[in-house]
């Protein structure tokens, strides 16, 4: 420029502060030939956008050679109130020699934002200009603090009301679930936006309206990106993916919570390969991923154990910025825990702080998975240490891990220490815990008794402890009890019958076990057939019982099979034929179990995991017995070390022994 005037190096000033240049702003200032006020609250105001240089914007207040105006006093309190310093900025406002309109509504919104409605109202009552930014603002916060009546009161006495003010009491009315006089509102507005229509969309979803939401949805004059955002999230949550699905891909502009949303609705809905189909989708694209995109493709990669996926979603949380979130650490944790890789768990939750009860939670419960019941119980006594208190959920990991590795004690004098100690009151599922962990040591008919004299009604997940407890012990009796009851709250579940049925083979009952199987037959239950799953270069492999020619490398993983039943053979290893169904002969039996979904993917694991590697297989229900002493034996003879994670915990095995020492 041939001529820099003080309002060019102004308007520079502020730019540098605006790109978050700091450094090159505060070197502009003072190679500054002249300075004018404007100058002085240029530099006040970008001081004040980061919270370490609010002290330093103070200074630059005091330090202006002219008296300091209005301005320069607002931009300094609006700097308080932005970072949340509200005994600053009250203090500072008290201290203005002179207050505008636009100084009374920046205090407000402070107060309000801090749920001080009482104090944002005494400041309302003294402003001596209320427009409808500022009673508009104090509707908002009334509503925010669940006074929708006072929230009212003032809507129907402003003078003056535009499509925000509007907006704002039928957002009142919505977030408070008054959606019915919400809607009622909505009808008379004399004009709308986008912004209404979509937030009497977002009351509807809130309130679970979901095809009240729709028929509003397709009235819209207009789809903007932020209602087709929320309309996904609500036909997620009601499990309607097909509609969500239909919503994104008839949109033709979509920001980070388009994909956010999506993949929100495969993942809360099971459709896990979908979810990460979607992310791989998003990034390729170039759309950088938020928050709850991360949250739930680390809950996919969690649920699916893709350990790989999984690290390269941490490596972009590093390149984001989002390994100081505590919400997306704590899902990074039980990610890790739920893949295997306990090692990189600890490693993440010992690098954090401050840990929050979520996180706490995750470690507790990952070592009680992983058969670590002594790890699990320090780590709680390490979290009581802290001050941190125990909710319901940390209890349920303690007694978990009690449960998992036999102690008995320990686990009883943890529940007893509930109400003692932290006055809460013992739920469903820690009844659940307690009644797993003295099934599982043994003493199944006091197991029976805790279940008849507990306070809550036992559910299903009661009796179905009951019913694994009665499997491991062979306790038929109590297991047919176990059973009856499962079918009164489960009608159509067939998981019951077919454990007793199990029962009833492994004690040579074999008529009842086919009476057991007819019945199953003849009232259509739903069994779910086992399913195991391996991932491998960046695919996941799924196996399903009995059904290896499935798989497009089928010929490879039978000989691989085959081989393996020599070699255990060879070491002494006979099939469990308890763990058969059916009346068959032994050679049969052993062929079955040969088939099971974890040996087949435990066998793919040895062809394709390179050595030094583990081996990590999911399966989706409780790992066969025979399966568990013939991968113990593999996993000696292959001098592999195999993770294997069912329904309910981890097995390492590793030189022919089990971390679950065969307590399971």
């Amino acid at each position: 420029m041939p001529l820099r005037t003080t309002a060019s190096y102004n308007a520079l000033l502020a730019g540098y502060f605006r790109t978050r240049l700091p450094d090159a702003a505060l070197g502009l200032f003072r190679r500054m030939p002249s300075r004018d006020l404007a100058s002085y609250n240029a530099l006040i105001s970008g001081l004040s956008l980061r919270r370490q240089t609010l002290p330093d914007a103070a200074a630059a207040l005091t330090s202006i050679p002219f008296p300091p105006s209005v301005v320069s006093f607002t931009s300094l309190l609006r700097g308080y109130v932005r970072h949340g310093l509200l005994a600053g900025a009250v203090r500072l406002f008290q201290q203005m020699p002179e207050r505008n309109h636009v100084s009374y509504t920046v205090l407000l919104g402070g107060l309000l934002d801090a749920g001080r409605v009482n104090e944002a109202r005494r400041l309302f009552d003294e402003m001596p200009d209320k427009d409808v930014v500022a009673r508009t603002a104090m509707l908002s916060g009334y509503c925010q603090a669940g006074r929708v009546a006072e929230a009212r009161d003032l809507f129907d006495e402003m003078p003056k009301r535009n499509v925000v003010s509007w907006t704002a009491m039928i957002s009142g009315y919505a977030q408070n679930g008054k959606v019915n006089l919400a809607r009622k509102l909505f009808e008379v507005m004399p004009e709308r936006n986008e912004v209404s229509w979509t937030a009497m969309l977002v009351g509807y979803i809130q309130a679970g309206h979901i095809e009240d939401a729709e028929e509003l949805f397709n009235a819209m004059p207009e789809h903007p990106v932020a209602a087709c955002n929320f309309m996904m999230v609500g036909f997620g949550q009601r499990g309607m993916v097909d509609a969500s699905k239909a919503v994104f891909e008839k949109m033709q502009e979509r920001d980070d919570g388009t994909w956010s949303a999506m993949i929100k609705a495969y993942e809360q809905n099971e459709f896990l390969m979908e979810a990460l189909s979607t992310f791989r989708e998003m990034l390729w694209r170039g759309v950088r991923p938020n928050y709850p995109s991360v949250i739930s493709i680390l809950t996919v990669c969690a649920a699916l154990a893709v350990l790989d996926y999984g690290r390269e979603v941490h490596a972009g949380m590093l390149r984001c910025s989002f390994d100081m979130d505590v919400f997306a650490v704590s899902a990074l944790i039980t990610m890790y825990i739920k893949c295997g890789n306990l090692d990189k768990a600890k490693r993440v939750f010992h690098m954090f702080e401050p840990k929050d009860v979520v996180m706490w939670n995750s470690m507790i419960t990952g070592y009680a998975q992983h058969g670590l019941g002594e790890e699990a119980l320090g780590i709680f006594h390490d979290m009581r240490l802290s001050g941190m208190v125990p909710d319901g959920i940390t209890y349920i990991g303690a007694l978990t891990a009690c449960s998992y590795t036999g102690k008995v004690k320990e686990g009883r004098d943890i529940f007893n220490s509930m109400t003692m100690n932290c006055a809460i009151q013992p739920g469903a599922e820690h009844y659940s815990c307690m009644v797993d962990l003295l099934g599982r040591a043994g003493l199944v008919e006091e197991a029976l008794d805790l279940i008849n004299n507990m306070p809550v009604e036992p559910d299903a997940v009661i009796w179905g402890a009951l019913m694994g407890a009665c499997r491991m012990h062979r306790n038929a009796e109590i297991a047919e009890l176990a059973a009856n009851k499962l079918l009164e709250l489960e009608p159509g579940n067939a998981g019951p019958y077919v454990l007793l049925s199990h029962i009833y083979t492994s004690i040579g009952r074999w008529d009842d076990a086919s009476k057991m199987r007819k019945f199953i037959s003849s009232r259509n239950l739903n069994k779910s057939p086992g399913c195991s799953w391996i991932e491998y270069d960046k695919r996941v492999h799924l196996f399903t019982s009995g059904d290896v020619l499935a798989h497009p490398e089928h010929a490879t993983i039978l000989k691989i099979l085959e081989k393996l039943d020599g070699l255990l053979m060879e070491s002494g290893y006979s099939a469990d034929g308890s763990f058969v169904l059916h009346d068959i002969d032994e050679e049969q039996k052993a062929h079955s179990l040969r088939y099971h979904s974890e040996r087949q993917a435990v066998a793919y694991g040895l062809l394709k995991i390179p050595e030094g590697m583990p081996i990590r297989v999911m399966k989706n229900l409780r790992v066969c017995g025979d399966c568990h002493s013939a991968i113990k034996l593999i996993a000696k003879i292959t001098a592999r070390e195999i993770i294997l994670r069912d329904a309910n915990r981890f097995h390492h095995f590793k030189d022919g022994f089990c971390s679950c020492r065969d307590y399971w």
